[in-house]
């Protein structure tokens, strides 16, 4: 469970709320990137979110319900969504380079879990992918959103973690921002969409405009870290 998002106003920015439970979370910093990292038993910390020192952002939210067309096909080699978020997150691929991938192949998951991603460049474009259904691309949207439906189905599917009411509330708050809109009207769309019985443990806002992360954990909106790119 999370909320993604795009805006470009004056100013581009990312906002993301990480919503999870039971599961361990780190934040890393170094001079490429601010990395949201979430421990598997396997794989040890996995960079799985966060913003890169080219303006680049990674989301990626859980689909609820789940859809079995997102399972990758047996014994075949495939596009995964997650390895494509982490290859972007770690600049071994371009944001240009990962569209015209998805654009031309089909895009699969984990099995038994449909991982949506949300990638953003510099520039306030927007992808999103969602894995056996297909993607959307936008070119620098006014604002985007992303919860945890898929954008293909809206509310035709039921699910109590699906997030529609997160996504109205974000919907509304940024279809009347103005111009101006920046960093602490950001905090304050994530605040709003923020969630306590699935808790949001991370609330990041990437000030692409300014290549400035900010972040604080917990809900402690009063308690805000920052990392600038040089």
């Amino acid at each position: 469970m999370c909320t993604s998002i795009v805006v470009n106003k004056n100013k581009t920015l990312v906002g993301w709320n990480l919503d999870i439970l039971d599961m361990e979370h780190r934040i890393r910093e170094d001079d490429d990137g601010v990395y949201i990292e979430i421990f598997d038993d396997k794989e040890g910390w996995l960079p799985l979110f966060g913003a890169n020192s080219r303006g680049e952002f990674i989301g990626m939210p859980t689909c609820h319900p789940f859809d079995d067309r997102s399972n990758p096909p047996q014994g075949e080699e495939c596009l995964i969504s997650m390895m494509l978020g982490i290859e972007l997150l770690l600049r071994k691929r371009t944001f240009e380079e990962t569209k015209e991938l998805v654009f031309n192949n089909d895009v699969y998951s984990v099995p038994g879990n449909t991982f949506m991603s949300s990638l953003s460049d510099k520039e306030g474009n927007v992808l999103h992918i969602i894995p056996g259904q297909g993607y959307k691309y936008y070119d620098k949207p006014e604002y985007k959103i992303l919860t945890n439906f898929s954008p293909f189905k809206g509310d035709s599917e039921k699910h109590p973690w699906m997030g529609m009411d997160r996504y109205l509330t974000a919907e509304r708050l940024l279809s009347q921002a103005n111009s101006d809109f920046d960093t602490v009207d950001c905090f304050e769309v994530l605040k709003a969409c923020s969630q306590e019985v699935c808790p949001t443990v991370v609330s990041m806002v990437f000030n692409v405009s300014e290549m400035t992360v900010y972040w604080c954990e917990n809900r402690c909106y009063d308690n805000i870290c920052k990392h600038e790119f040089k």
